[in-house]
């Protein structure tokens, strides 16, 4: 005798049911599938999809559920042929420091952790005639969704007309307003080395000496304008024998600080351009007979890491670096999801006042 089947024996559905009792099998659902049931625009959809943080939270979970409920799979190398462009972000730099270069990296991570997207480093010499050729070549290779430029790749004019020919999103941090809003991040480094000044006037030095990065560099000329003009509010003048290039590198910081102290006159306090000279200045100082900051105070640049393992610990204007590579990577995000930033972000620095700076002991 044949029994009719039970409702309740039967097979799960494997489909869903739309308007109009379209069915749609699960795993087969389309974007425009996921957009039509959630009642939401396909642009939206694809908000979710690639972690936009511009979809209200009750959108972005009514738009999961429904991705969950089709079994939705994004095709990551559609979506990158769609866009005519990878899921990579480009970090384009061409520093002498590399803790610097680490927090940048470290910072654009921060703000990439959760997505579909991926960091890819390329370093670059500007020094070589071909530079803005060979990241066109790496652009052209890797087709990346965007580009971060940090100091001294952002102060590229060449490099940015190309990009902008190309219609290559990117993002550029530098001391000097270079830009848009939606393609700038600026840091206040003269503020930071009038910072330095300040502090080092304050406690009463009268010969002080800069350690100044390379030249080619746009914050090697700001820290020194701001230190300069901080100077000048208490009557100080830099002298020219005073101010010698360190670029930017440890072994630039001893052979600036060697060269210092072998003047007749040698300086009570020292303001290094950035934390790896000023360290190289610690061990120009000691090597030749000087206490810190007993003899000689010293001021870095950056509070990178190694400002507070040295003995005794640096004196340094903080520039939140990593801060600054989160900030430029959810710019470019927010960017390249049609947002347009009309008010330009700004870091300014704070001195971080240790153990290596004191005032000049009495003669």
């Amino acid at each position: 005798m044949k029994h009719e089947a039970d409702p309740e024996d039967a097979e799960p559905s494997s489909s869903t049911q739309v308007a109009g009792g379209e069915a749609i099998l699960r795993g087969k659902a389309t974007i425009n599938d996921v957009a039509r049931l959630a009642k939401v625009s396909k642009k939206t959809v694809s908000r979710v999809i690639n972690e936009s943080p511009f979809v209200k939270q009750k959108t972005r979970d009514a738009i999961k559920a429904v991705i969950a409920e089709l079994g939705f799979t994004p095709d990551p190398q559609a979506r990158a042929l769609a866009r005519r462009k990878s899921f990579l972000v480009g970090l384009v730099y061409d520093n002498p420091s590399p803790q610097y270069v680490v927090n940048i990296q470290r910072g654009i991570l921060d703000a990439l952790e959760g997505t579909d997207f991926q960091l890819v480093l390329h370093p670059c010499d500007r020094s070589k005639p071909d530079h803005v050729a060979r990241i066109q070549s790496f652009i052209q290779q890797h087709k990346p969704f965007g580009l971060i430029l940090p100091p001294s790749v952002s102060e590229d004019e060449p490099l940015a007309l190309a990009l902008n020919e190309a219609d290559v999103d990117y993002v550029r941090i530098a001391s000097v307003e270079l830009d848009t809003p939606s393609r700038m991040i600026r840091t206040l480094d003269g503020d930071g080395g009038a910072a330095a000044g300040r502090h080092l006037a304050d406690l009463g030095h009268r010969h002080i000496a800069h350690i100044h990065g390379p030249l080619s560099f746009r914050s090697t000329h700001e820290r020194r304008a701001g230190f300069e003009r901080a100077l000048a509010e208490t009557g100080l003048v830099l002298r020219p024998e005073m101010a010698v290039e360190g670029g930017y590198t440890f072994e630039g910081g001893v052979v600036a600080a060697e060269h210092l102290l072998a003047q007749p006159n040698p300086p009570q306090a020292i303001f290094a351009g950035n934390d790896e000279m000023a360290t190289g200045a610690y061990v120009a100082v000691r090597r030749a007979g000087f206490r810190i900051p007993e003899d000689i105070s010293i001021v870095g640049f950056d509070d990178t890491p190694i400002a507070g393992r040295l003995w005794p610990a640096l004196t340094t204007v903080r520039l939140p670096i990593r801060e600054m590579g989160s900030a430029a990577a959810t710019l470019l995000l927010q960017t390249a999801d049609g947002m347009t930033a009309k008010k330009l972000i700004t870091f300014s620095p704070e001195i971080i006042v240790r153990g290596s700076t004191a005032a000049p002991e009495a003669p």
